[in-house]
């Protein structure tokens, strides 16, 4: 069974996915969105820190380029200088895909070129949608007209519609059996939930599935947007 899962669902080293990172202008709200072929792809591609920045790192993942992303935008580097200090001695930058926003909008995002293709990001005004191994570049069209004609609304909903926009448009080519939104307001949503933190490690239909599961987990914390 073990290498009936590997063969089927990751492709040699590489962790395709597609994501966003956001920020809300108006409550100052970050976010993460994302989705991947690969299992629990929310254990390691989105990281985020409130009242900070939020990160997506894809492609081939290291997990402690986020760590270690957040420790310098919280020290005060731009999401530039903070992307240029992790790939600076990575001997495997051309195999990564980072995309970072800080707490003030600024926002930075870099693609290796030995990604899996389809490969790109879009950077706009408080969002960065990146992915590899994509049916095409409409997967990141679609996200950004998605999160931008959703604007008013909760960041939280505007990830989840981008997502769901993005996997429409084709996502992931290997197609998708993961995926996460991580929410960070200004202000705690509820003191024992700082951080909105949904996952779905595997499933057919993770997206749809990510949908239901932020719907019930609305009206359990009693949020009404």
């Amino acid at each position: 069974m073990e290498m009936k899962l590997r063969s089927k669902y990751f492709c040699g080293k590489e962790v395709s996915t597609f994501s966003m990172v956001a920020r809300c202008p108006k409550t100052f709200a970050l976010g993460v969105c994302v989705s991947s072929a690969s299992l629990a792809v929310g254990s390691v591609v989105p990281h985020i820190e409130p009242n900070v920045g939020a990160l997506a790192v894809q492609g081939y993942t290291n997990y402690f380029h986020g760590v270690n992303g957040l420790k310098l935008i919280g020290s005060g580097f731009s999401p530039e200088d903070a992307l240029k200090r992790l790939l600076s001695s990575d001997a495997l930058r051309e195999m990564r895909q980072i995309s970072i926003i800080d707490a003030s909008g600024r926002g930075a995002a870099f693609t290796g070129r030995e990604t899996l293709e389809w490969r790109g990001h879009i950077i706009r005004k408080d969002c960065i949608a990146a992915g590899n191994a994509l049916t095409s570049g409409k997967v990141l069209e679609a996200m950004v007209e998605a999160f931008e004609e959703s604007d008013g609304e909760w960041l939280a909903e505007r990830l989840m519609k981008a997502l769901e926009a993005g996997h429409r448009a084709g996502g992931d080519r290997r197609g998708t059996y993961s995926a996460a939104l991580l929410v960070a307001e200004r202000e705690p949503i509820h003191e024992s939930r700082p951080i909105i933190n949904l996952r779905v490690d595997y499933h057919d239909e993770p997206v749809k599935e990510l949908r239901r599961i932020f719907e019930v987990y609305k009206v359990w914390l009693h949020i009404v947007r």
